[in-house]
């Protein structure tokens, strides 16, 4: 049904470049709420209001005040998953994929705090070897989850597998994958190997994208811990007839305060900008 496909970071620029008066964001609030700051003038709507995030709940707003009170000449790196208000906080914000680069951006001597996301934080950190980068104990309810043992148990299952991994999985998982990145990242990488089956450690609905770039493909994803699957309860809560009905009813639709835009969309065009 989609007009655009993509990960967040794919999104943000694809809202960019919109030209629909309306737009409807099937994904999380977060993500509809970074549309809505890249077009303030047009109606974003969200099938469901209460597809959220649990690393948007993680990170409650005035705790990052509260940290920027105490530590006034510390960068603040946002992860995209952080409500609008946690982003107008923000000096710059990052996705899986440009994190690295966005943290790279930074003098080396400017310390960090890095949030919500604990385990893409310490991804990061080791990819860029920075020491004064503080890191948010936030944790995706999905990713988090994922065991190495699974993983284990998958390849003994497909030995000829190899294993794409998202960042904001544990280190024990990362440490085994063959590619370590973003949903569009594992995408592409997927889609150029000559293997023909693939263990991935990710939300189960980028299959369809995985089936579509790469045809024939297998591709065998790796259930958490909580739930046995690899499901994001809050993306599915999106359904055709939520969406179809907000489109006949346009509602409910994302509104921000003028003064919530201009802040939230210093840090997102920056981020923007070191791509």
């Amino acid at each position: 049904m989609a007009d655009f496909v993509g990960d967040t970071l794919e999104l943000a620029q694809a809202a960019q470049r919109f030209q629909a008066e309306i737009v409807a964001v099937c994904g999380a609030k977060f993500m509809a709420e970074t549309v809505k700051v890249l077009n303030p003038r047009r109606t974003v709507l969200l099938p469901d209001l209460k597809a959220g995030c649990s690393l948007v709940d993680s990170c409650p707003e005035e705790a990052i005040r509260a940290y920027r009170r105490r530590n006034p000449k510390h960068a603040v790196v946002g992860y995209m998953h952080t409500s609008v208000e946690v982003k107008a906080e923000c000096d710059i914000l990052c996705t899986s994929r440009n994190a690295v680069d966005v943290v790279n951006s930074i003098p080396a001597s400017q310390a960090i705090l890095f949030v919500p996301d604990s385990n893409l934080g310490r991804f990061v950190q080791q990819k860029t070897g920075r020491r004064n980068m503080q890191i948010w104990q936030g944790a995706c309810i999905v990713h988090a989850t994922f065991a190495a043992r699974r993983i284990t148990a998958l390849r003994a299952e497909h030995p000829g597998a190899l294993i794409a991994a998202h960042p904001e999985c544990p280190q024990a998982v990362l440490q085994m994958a063959n590619f370590t990145g973003s949903s569009s990242a594992i995408v592409d990488w997927c889609a150029d190997q000559s293997a023909a089956e693939f263990i991935v450690a990710t939300d189960s609905g980028l299959r369809y994208s995985l089936e579509k770039r790469a045809p024939g493909k297998k591709f065998f994803f790796v259930a958490n811990e909580s739930c046995n699957c690899s499901e994001c309860p809050y993306l599915r809560a999106n359904t055709l007839e939520k969406l179809a009905a907000c489109l006949e009813t346009l509602t409910p639709s994302i509104e921000l305060s003028a003064t919530i835009v201009e802040r939230a969309s210093i840090p997102l065009l920056r981020m923007l900008a070191v791509n």
